[in-house]
């Protein structure tokens, strides 16, 4: 249940063109406590609930435990998250033995782009496209729940 991700900027939207699927995320959060946060997630057609841990001091791993719920669950929880639901366009791009997901976000988070990818190790070998920026893993503000609280529009 350790969930080890590197994020990303994105530079161009060039992984567009690469990517084999995308759909329309909804997520907000019954709990976003730094410690532990409980989200609701509808993807798609999906009710997801997950529960995350704190990162270790790199950011790269933490805890995380999620398990698919049913839609006519997840609609009405959503509407009892925090203030703040994250609105987003997820793009599944491949890369070699992996698969990056870059989130387009909308409304209050309109104009961030952020890629992830998930690995079986830290310092597992990656590929990493040309449209791949600089690194955040471990910067709490690219994190959704800390963006769920401080849109990326009110940034300085």
């Amino acid at each position: 249940m350790l969930e080890i991700e590197r994020k990303f900027l994105v530079r161009s939207e060039a992984f567009i063109q690469q990517a084999t699927s995308n759909q329309i995320i909804a997520q907000g959060y019954l709990n976003s406590h730094p410690e532990r946060t409980v989200r609701i997630r509808i993807a798609g057609e999906r009710g997801i609930i997950t529960v995350k841990g704190k990162g270790n001091t790199s950011g790269t791993t933490r805890f995380e435990w999620e398990t698919e719920i049913a839609l006519s669950d997840a609609i009405p929880l959503l509407k009892l998250c925090e203030a703040g639901v994250i609105h987003k366009k997820r793009y599944n791009i491949p890369a070699g033995r992996h698969c990056y997901e870059v989130d387009v976000f909308e409304g209050e988070n309109r104009g961030l782009i952020i890629a992830e990818i998930e690995l079986t190790e830290e310092n597992e070998f990656f590929e990493k496209p040309e449209w791949l920026g600089t690194e955040v893993t471990g910067d709490e503000r690219y994190y959704n729940a800390y963006l769920s609280q401080k849109p990326f529009k009110d940034w300085a």
